[in-house]
């Protein structure tokens, strides 16, 4: 049986700080890059796991082993790895609410390879996502503006490093500047051990020798920041527009990360968008649709055109305006507007329209 404590050459009652310290120490001496022993170095972290938390340093001080780190019993069968697929010791309850099946999809992906993916970039910059309503004039035309952010800026103070300045940041003790940690985890497989974000720098491989006053080592300050934006024409509804650069600043000089803009077009009185074209409703007298007409409309744009009523328009027919319509997002030219003419019905009649309209009845109209 291990003796962690002897381990880390320290005492049995020795202060969380004692045991970073010792830690701190061999890890210096025996990390495999300084040229150290590598089976030493591994041992000294699993002493470390273990006496640095204090659930699991109660349970090597009462029980001389820490349940979450093997099997409570190795009965026999195939052991590979530290894995005993020996199925003995189920169906007891005592032994199986010790075991953790929270971990059964990350212990096969790292196990088999299974669904293995990058390491994640700790120090970049989370990204910003923010609705913007627009109305359907400034999809016809694009639309500048510049918008004001609270948001995660660089310290102007240590410009982003997190330390003092002219002090210096240095290798983090704890994962030698890895950014991770060995963490030994118990599963219905057996003892697995897996590599996690280190505490003690949060993953950065590195800690200021003197934390910045400003960002108390961050490296970045919350702020609000007045940004530029361009909204091209032809954009639609839950279209997303992305800015890089300019979501929340990265951690200790780490990439920021970007704002994303999901667009919003108002409804519009007028007009009723479908893709690129527009449909609006034309209201006209019976007399017009009998007889023809031209009749002046506006387009979205506030310009003024003639559009010729044919005669013996039926109530429901469209008219075609060519490349009247909203521009093409991804291209050149434009979309139609769509004219859905409307033949209103008189409610109220004079008595020469009445007297008219029963001749026109008379003679079959």
């Amino acid at each position: 049986m291990k003796d962690y404590y002897e381990i880390l050459g320290v005492s049995r009652n020795a202060s969380s700080e004692e045991i970073k310290k010792a830690f701190h120490k061999l890890a210096h001496i025996h990390h495999p890059h300084k040229g150290g022993d590598e089976k030493k170095f591994k041992e000294i972290n699993e002493a470390y796991q273990v006496l640095s938390n204090k659930e699991k340093r109660a349970q090597y001080d009462r029980f001389g082993r820490v349940f979450d780190q093997g099997a409570p019993e190795q009965g026999p069968g195939f052991d590979s790895g530290g894995f005993n697929w020996s199925w003995n010791n189920w169906g007891n309850s005592e032994n199986e609410q010790d075991f953790d099946f929270s971990n059964v999809g990350d212990i096969f992906d790292n196990f088999f390879g299974f669904g293995s993916r990058g390491k994640k970039d700790i120090r970049r910059g989370k990204d910003i996502k923010i609705d913007m309503e627009i109305s359907l004039e400034e999809v016809l035309t694009g639309i500048s503006k510049e918008i004001t952010l609270k948001k995660q800026s660089v310290c102007p103070r240590c410009e982003g490093i997190g330390a003092e300045p002219n002090t210096s940041v240095k290798e983090c003790f704890s994962c030698r500047g890895t950014g991770q940690v060995q963490e030994i985890k118990r599963t219905f497989l057996g003892q697995f051990t897996t590599w996690t974000v280190c505490p003690e720098c949060k993953g950065v491989g590195q800690v200021p020798e003197k934390p910045c006053n400003v960002c108390k080592g961050q490296g970045t300050i919350k702020s609000e920041e007045d940004i530029p934006i361009f909204i091209p024409p032809g954009v639609d509804s839950n279209q997303i527009i992305e800015i890089k650069g300019k979501g929340n600043a990265g951690k200790k000089g780490g990439k920021a990360g970007n704002l994303y803009i999901r667009v919003l077009v108002k409804e519009h009185s007028v007009f009723e968008r479908k893709g690129d074209d527009l449909i609006a409703p034309i209201f006209i007298a019976f007399s017009q649709a009998v007889l023809g007409d031209e009749i002046e409309f506006t387009t979205l744009e506030k310009k003024k055109i003639i559009v010729k009523i044919p005669s013996g328009t039926e109530s429901g027919k469209v008219l075609r305006i060519s490349g009247k319509g909203i521009p093409h997002f991804s291209g050149y030219g434009r979309g139609n507007i769509y004219l859905e003419l409307i033949v209103k019905t008189p409610k109220k009649l004079s008595k020469k329209q009445k007297e008219l309209l029963e001749k026109l009845k008379e003679e079959g109209i």
